[in-house]
Order: C-alpha cells, then structure tokens, then sequence
C-alpha cells in the first residue's frame, strides 16, 4: 500500500512538472485560449504614450508571452522578419491601447541575446489581427537608436537617431495611422539629414560585377533608375534605388539586397527596416513595387513604384590603327 502511494505521488509531481515545463517555455501543446483572455495578458495604458530603447529590458509589468499563445492571435511573420526563423525571442506583453468600438493596439516585446524590439500589433474592433511594425530596435550590429511615442489622436511616431564623427545628432521622424483598410499609412516624415545634392548622383554600387541575367541599369532618366549587381549567389541580387519626382520635390533613395521569390520575381526585406519592395523583371524592364512603408527612405508624397527600361550598354569599339605605308 505504502509502495501504491509513493508511485501515485511520484506520477502527480511528474505530470505537474511537465505541464509547468510546456507552459514556460512556449514549446510544448499548450490549448487555445479565448481572445479576451489575450488581450487581458497587457496591462492597460493611457494616452499619451512614450517610449525609448533604453526601456527595451524586461519590465516587472511586463507578463510572460509563450510563442504557442503569440501564434494564435498574430502573425509569426511579425517577429520572424526581424529574428528569422531559427532564433526564437522570448516574448512579454508590455501594454495596450483600446479605442472604444474600434481597433486595439498591443506592444510586444521580443529579447534574443543580439536583438531587442518593441512590436506594436493592431487588431480590429473584432480581435483580428490586422498590421503591425517594429516601434524601437536595439541591435548589437547598429549605432542607430530609437524612440517611439504615440499621441493622444494615436497617431504613432518613429524617430530614428544616429550621430556623426563629430558628435552631431541627425534625425528621421515619422508619422503613422492606422486606417479602416487595416495598414498603417505614413502621414509626416521630417529629418534635418538634408536632402540630396542635385548636381551629382553617387551610385555605391556602379562597379560590382553584372553576370546575372537581371543585373544591369533600368531607367526611366538619369535622375530616375535602379541598378542591379550580383549578390553573394543567384537567388540574391544587389540593388541601388535613386529617383526624384514632382520637379525634385519628393526624392527617395535606397540600397539594399532583395531575394528571388520565383524565377522573375525579387523582393526586398530587410532586419530593423520597416520597408518592403517587390521587383517584377521582364524581358527587358523591371517594375517595381512598394509593399510596406518606406518612409524612412523617401519623403512622404512619394512611393517606390514605376517601370524602368533597361538600359543598353554602350560598346567601346577598339581604335583603328592606321597602317603604315613603306612605298615611296
């Protein structure tokens, strides 16, 4: 009887640390929860709302999130986008905003050893995920810092901040609402980094190599085009993004590496960059798209879209030497 008992205690304290295991680190079955149970994991906030990535560390508010529960309310691609999909941050609920018979905004944060960031997830006035992008990004890798707030009307604004070799502080702002088609438009975006000079269109990457049968220059003038170079194999490729619209009034400006999706088809996604691009190739243009805001690459009239020609390499003909004549 007394060996009964002590097999019995034995299997409960097994089963009770099993399930306590699951449940801390997100990886084991855990059962669906109801929505509102959820969203009762972030503690409220009210307006307006501040933050720095000076606050990105764990909080005592901030409550536990297991990537199981995470999963069956919002995106995976949300974090993977940022982390990838081997690494698995540890997740917390750090706050919410609810406006009254409308959407919901939920601030997550994601901690890995390298990468801290604070996620805002809009849901709609049913609980559906709809949208979401990164507020503040602390990467080991990057000087930039961030800070992030969102104002009593909850617009949301991101500035980006970096500091030159002399000390000098130089800034990106910019200003997002969430709409009734469920994404976040760019509504202001201001820096005091300056605007390109006219004269002169520095290309950085002008002299890689273009084996690639997409490589090459598209244009639609010389103030308006996309170089494409090599990349490290062939389902990468380089690019340089430069155009000027509304006179040279509206300009954007991007490099970057966009990965192939199928065989005619590049898109751009990039760690800490809110901004996503699809390039389409023909057989002799590449139409570009912007999928996501990247505001923090144009000004905010403007987007990165259009058909570009691809440009026909001049050949440099060999001179002709005259020949010498010895007849006298």
């Amino acid at each position: 009887m007394r060996l009964l008992k002590m097999m019995f205690v034995f299997v409960c304290t097994t089963f009770f640390l099993c399930c306590r295991h699951k449940a801390a680190d997100g990886r084991g079955e855990i059962k669906k929860i109801d929505p509102e149970d959820f969203q009762a994991m972030f503690l409220k906030l009210s307006l307006p709302v501040n933050f720095a990535d000076s606050s990105l560390s764990k909080k005592l508010t901030d409550s536990p999130l297991a990537l199981s529960i995470f999963s069956q309310f919002i995106d995976d691609s949300l974090i993977q986008r940022h982390f990838g999909k081997t690494v698995k941050p540890r997740l917390y609920a750090s706050g919410k905003l609810v406006v009254k018979k409308a959407e919901t905004y939920l601030f997550i944060k994601a901690l890995s050893p390298s990468k801290k960031i604070l996620f805002v997830a809009c849901l709609d006035k049913d609980g559906k995920f709809r949208t979401g992008m990164p507020l503040l990004i602390r990467d080991d890798d990057s000087e930039l810092r961030y800070a992030s707030g969102i104002d009593n009307k909850y617009a949301i604004s991101v500035s980006r901040l970096r500091k030159d070799g002399d000390g000098r502080t130089f800034f990106v702002r910019t200003v997002y609402v969430y709409n009734e088609e469920g994404v976040f438009t760019l509504i202001l975006r201001e820096s005091n980094e300056g605007k390109p000079k006219t004269a002169q269109i520095y290309n950085p990457i002008d002299t890689f190599a273009h084996k690639h049968k997409f490589t090459g220059d598209y244009m639609q003038d010389k103030r308006n085009f996309i170089s494409f170079r090599d990349g490290k194999n062939n389902s990468v490729i380089r690019f340089f993004i430069h155009f000027e619209k509304d006179n040279g009034n509206c300009r954007g400006e991007l490099k970057g590496e966009a990965r192939f999706v199928s065989s005619t088809i590049a898109r751009y996604i990039a760690n800490g960059d809110p901004c996503s691009l699809e390039f389409n190739f023909g057989e002799k243009t590449v139409h570009m798209k912007e999928l996501e805001g990247c505001g923090n690459h144009r000004d905010i009239r403007c987007y990165f879209d259009g058909v570009y020609n691809k440009h026909k390499e001049s050949v440099t003909k060999p001179a002709k030497t005259k020949r010498r004549s010895f007849i006298k």
